[in-house]
C-alpha cells in the first residue's frame, strides 16, 4: 500500500517539474503528512514524516512556483479512468467553509460556514466531486473571493491574488465553469447535482439546459411552479395612442412547491428504494410532477421535472428538487439521482478527517490552491485503494486505509533527543512571533494607530 502511495505522486511527476529542477521529492513528502500527521498542518507533518524539513515544505507550499491547475486536471482525467463513462457517473457541485481566524488568509470574511450551519469567520471552497455510486473524490476546487476582497486590490495583491481572479465570481458562476472545464478535459459524466444554494439562481439552470447538461437541483420550498404551460402572451393593444405592450403576461396562477405538496393526497407518496446501505435498505417517499418554470421574459417557458422526496419516519424532513432530464426518464431514476448529492457531503468529511483538507495554515493564493491540489491528489489515492481492494475487503474505508498507511510508512524515530529537538523548534517558531508581533505594536505606537486592529491584519 505505501508503494502504490509513493507510485502514485510519481504519475504527477511532470506537474511538480520546474525548469531546473523537479519537486516531485517535496510533493511526495507533503502527501506522506497529509495520511501521517493527525493534525496536516506542515509543524506536525515536519514531526512525524522522514526526511521532511519544515523550511522546505513551507517553501513547497508557499513560494514554488509549480502549477497546481496541472495537478488538478491530472485529477480529473485520473478520476474519469476510474469513475467516468457510466450511466450512474455524475459530477456533484457544492462548497464548503473553513473556520479561520485573523483577516490576512485570502479570501476570509465572515460569511455563511456550511460546516458550522452560521455565519463565521472563514474561507469557502466551491467544490466538483466525480461520483459513480459509492466512489467519489474530489476533482475541482476554487477559492470564493467575496465582495470585500474584489473591492480591495491592494490587499489581493498582498495575498498573491493574480489580476485576472481579483473579479467578483458568485459561487454559482464558479460551479458552472467548473462542468464546463470538466467537459473540456473529457470528463465523462450523465448529469450535475446541485443543492438549492446553486439550485436557487435560476440563470444557472437555464445555462446548464443550453449547454446541453442533465441537471438535479434541489430547490427552497418557496419554489414558484406552474402545473400547466403558462402560455405567455403580449396583451392585445386597446389604442392606437402609445407604445405596443412589450412585456409577456400569462393568465396562469404560480404556485410554490411546499403548498403544491400540502394538496397531494397521502397515496400519492411512493415508497422507493434508493440503495442498499449500511442499516438496510435507503427507504425515502417521494412524490414526481412534471411542471413549468418561467423567469416572466422568456418566450417559451420550461418543462422540467419536480422531484419531492420526505424521509420515511420523518415526514417533516423534505427535499425538492427540479430536473430538465428527458420527459420519459422513470420516477426510480430520478429519485436514485437526487440522492446521489449525499455523496459531496461524504466527500467533503474524507477530504477533512482523512487528508486535512480545512487542516492547512497557510496565508497566499497559492499555497491555499496548492494545499487543495494535493488532498486531491490523496483523495484519488483512497478512491483507487478502495477500487483494488473491493474484492478482498469491500467494507475498506478511507479512514481505514489511513490507519493501515500510519502503520506502514517510515515514522520519525521518538528518542528522547528527537523530542527535545521538536520541543526546541516550536519555542524557535513561538518566538519570532512573539517577536513580530511586538515589532507591529512598536510600529503602531509610533504611528498612533490601533494595536489591536494591526496584530489581527497579521
Amino acid at each position: 500500500m505505501a508503494e502504490r502511495l509513493s507510485s502514485t505522486i510519481e504519475q504527477f511527476a511532470d506537474c511538480f517539474r520546474l525548469k531546473t529542477q523537479s519537486v516531485l521529492p517535496q510533493a511526495e513528502l507533503y502527501l506522506h503528512g497529509l495520511v501521517q500527521a493527525d493534525r496536516k498542518n506542515i509543524e506536525r507533518m515536519a514531526e512525524v514524516v522522514v526526511d521532511a524539513d519544515y523550511q522546505q515544505s513551507q517553501h513547497f507550499l508557499t513560494n514554488s512556483p509549480w502549477q497546481y491547475g496541472h495537478v488538478r486536471d491530472k485529477v480529473a482525467k485520473e478520476a474519469d479512468g476510474v469513475l467516468g463513462g457510466y450511466d450512474d457517473t455524475c459530477l456533484l457541485l457544492d462548497d464548503t467553509g473553513h473556520v479561520k481566524k485573523g483577516l490576512a488568509s485570502v479570501g476570509v470574511a465572515r460569511q455563511w460556514c456550511g460546516r458550522l450551519g452560521k455565519v463565521d469567520n472563514c474561507q469557502v471552497a466551491v467544490c466538483a466531486v466525480l461520483c459513480r455510486q459509492t466512489r467519489h473524490t474530489l476533482i475541482d476546487t476554487r477559492l470564493y473571493l467575496p465582495k470585500a476582497w474584489v473591492d480591495d486590490p491592494k490587499r489581493c495583491r498582498k495575498a498573491g491574488v493574480p489580476e485576472a481572479d481579483i473579479v467578483m465570481r458568485s459561487k454559482a458562476e464558479h460551479a458552472l465553469d467548473m462542468v464546463h472545464h470538466a467537459r473540456a478535459l473529457g470528463v465523462r459524466f450523465q448529469w450535475v447535482g446541485m443543492d438549492a444554494g446553486y439550485g436557487k439562481e435560476p440563470w444557472l439552470l437555464r445555462a446548464l439546459d443550453a449547454a446541453g447538461e442533465t441537471f438535479v437541483a434541489d430547490v427552497h420550498k418557496h419554489q414558484r411552479i406552474y402545473l400547466a404551460d403558462p402560455k405567455p402572451h403580449l396583451s392585445p393593444r386597446t389604442s392606437r395612442r402609445g407604445r405596443a405592450p412589450t412585456r409577456l403576461r400569462t393568465n396562469a396562477e404560480a404556485i410554490r412547491v411546499d403548498q403544491w405538496i400540502k394538496k397531494q393526497p397521502e397515496q400519492s407518496w411512493k415508497t422507493l428504494t434508493l440503495r442498499d446501505s449500511t442499516r438496510g435498505k435507503l427507504l425515502v417517499e417521494s412524490l414526481h410532477q412534471r411542471v413549468w418554470l418561467w423567469d416572466g421574459a422568456e418566450p417559451t417557458p420550461q418543462c422540467w421535472h419536480l422531484i419531492v422526496r420526505r424521509e420515511v419516519g420523518s415526514p417533516k424532513t423534505i427535499k425538492y428538487s427540479l430536473s430538465n432530464a428527458p420527459e420519459d426518464i422513470s420516477h426510480q431514476r430520478l429519485a436514485v439521482m437526487q440522492g446521489a448529492r449525499f455523496w459531496v457531503e461524504r466527500s467533503f468529511q474524507d477530504a477533512k478527517s482523512e487528508c486535512g483538507m480545512a487542516d492547512y495554515q497557510v496565508r497566499r493564493w497559492s499555497a491555499w490552491h496548492h494545499h487543495m491540489a494535493m488532498v486531491m491528489i490523496a483523495m484519488l489515492f483512497l478512491l483507487k485503494e478502495r477500487i483494488l481492494q473491493q474484492g478482498t475487503s469491500p467494507l475498506l474505508s478511507c479512514s481505514d486505509i489511513v490507519y493501515l498507511l500510519k502503520a506502514f510508512l517510515p515514522r520519525r524515530t521518538a528518542h528522547e533527543d528527537d523530542l527535545l529537538e521538536l520541543i526546541r523548534q516550536r519555542h524557535r517558531r513561538r518566538q519570532a512571533a512573539i517577536e513580530s508581533a511586538r515589532r507591529i505594536q512598536a510600529r503602531s505606537l509610533s504611528s498612533g494607530r490601533c494595536f489591536g486592529a494591526e496584530v489581527a491584519k497579521g
